[in-house]
């Protein structure tokens, strides 16, 4: 017997919203602008479901697929790179839009900023991303990995150059640890996407940085002549993706603004759990946080994120490991016509979460509390391609949590 999905509907009280201007358009096209710099830089594609809407009874469904990013098979370098630039910028009372990737690599830059050494704690996606800036930028990273972090995703960032290693602890407490680090360190600096209180302007600007991803997908809805999503379904581990794509579509499509859906791995849903509890207030979960979703392994919420989704979010859902083996077999085989998109486990819940609720009236509560039918038009972001290619195998061609 399978594990149920969880959701809650939103009725948390509003708090006073002062963190969604941090995600105001302004503040992501100076992201942007940094991004386009990099020789590396391209959008990548957002994938048109036309058949799968069709056999769903969707309107659309469209699939940001960011195995294509900067040649790092994830979203997460577009957040840690920016922060840094941010960072930098700050220490020599500079403009980030002075730091364009050919200053930032040139021997100017070195002779006038030196070098800063980059800590960061990491399954995988956010530390490469953090790893390679740093490499490309001549800076120093130190990288702490939670255990269970696989070999392929250490190797991928023992390559570029960053002192990595994994820890007897879990993602949470690594975190602490590099903070700790980097506190004792001359020039050392803590770049995660997680805040708390005393740590709120990086991770500010690591969310601006992802909001890279939603500009590119609202302009190529433009292009595919969808004017808005009427639906946005974004996974969480501490939010700070959730946070950045529900800030840019609110403040993007302020009179009309999408539905969003937040979803999280089973094992470390702190989202919902604050949800659930009703009182506006975060909550912490807590232990090993075992789930394949190892992007999404994540137990204390990031704060300036938290506040915006419990003002903007319509549902919070809690998603077992099986929704993300079903939407990863059905992106690598979709409907005949659609293209195929290698997403990755903490890419595809969303996938999951979308054709349960259009196939199972199981769960047809939630599915007519978000308005969710034929007239949909349906965003979603696969995070992240097969970054652990053997975990990927074998979910996609040998079954692993197959759903029945």
């Amino acid at each position: 017997m399978k594990d149920p999905i969880k959701w809650t509907v939103n009725r948390m009280p509003k708090s006073e919203d002062k963190h969604l201007q941090l995600m105001a358009l302004e503040n992501v096209a100076g992201a942007r602008a940094f991004h386009k710099s990099f020789p590396q830089y391209s959008v990548t594609p957002l994938a048109e479901l036309d058949k799968m809407a069709d056999y769903l009874g969707l309107g659309g469904l469209y699939v940001k697929d960011e195995s294509y990013r900067f040649g790092l098979n994830a979203f997460k370098v577009l957040g840690g790179s920016f922060a840094m630039a941010r960072y930098i910028a700050q220490q020599m009372g500079k403009d980030v839009s002075e730091m364009t990737y050919d200053y930032l690599t040139s021997k100017k830059f070195r002779d006038e900023f030196g070098q800063a050494t980059f800590f960061t704690a990491t399954d995988g996606n956010h530390g490469r991303g953090v790893a390679w800036a740093a490499n490309k930028l001549g800076q120093n990273a130190v990288v702490h990995m939670p255990k269970g972090s696989t070999k392929t995703r250490f190797d991928n960032i023992a390559k570029e150059g960053a002192k990595v290693t994994i820890e007897e602890v879990n993602y949470d407490d690594c975190v602490r640890m590099a903070a700790a680090e980097a506190a004792q360190t001359e020039h050392g600096v803590i770049v995660q996407d997680t805040a708390w209180d005393g740590y709120e302007e990086i991770p500010s600007w690591i969310m601006q940085g992802y909001a890279t991803m939603a500009g590119e997908a609202a302009e190529q809805l433009g292009q595919a002549g969808v004017e808005r999503p009427t639906h946005v379904f974004v996974q969480a581990g501490v939010g700070s993706l959730a946070g950045a794509v529900v800030g840019y579509f609110t403040n993007r499509y302020a009179d009309n603004p999408p539905t969003f859906v937040v979803m999280e791995a089973q094992a470390a849903d702190c989202l919902y759990q604050g949800a659930v509890a009703n009182d506006g207030a975060p909550r912490i979960v807590t232990g090993d946080l075992q789930t394949m979703m190892a992007g999404l392994a994540c137990g204390e919420p990031n704060t300036i994120s938290w506040d915006i989704l419990r003002n903007h979010v319509s549902a919070f859902v809690s998603c077992p490991d099986w929704v993300s083996a079903k939407g990863m077999r059905m992106l690598a085989a979709p409907v005949k016509g659609d293209p195929a998109v290698t997403s990755g486990e903490s890419g595809a819940v969303g996938m999951g979460l979308i054709a349960s609720l259009m196939e199972s009236d199981e769960y047809a509560q939630l599915r007519e509390a978000i308005g969710l039918n034929k007239d949909s038009r349906v965003l979603m972001f696969s995070t992240e391609g097969d970054t652990d290619p053997a975990k990927y195998r074998s979910v996609v061609w040998g079954g692993e949590c197959a759903t029945v």
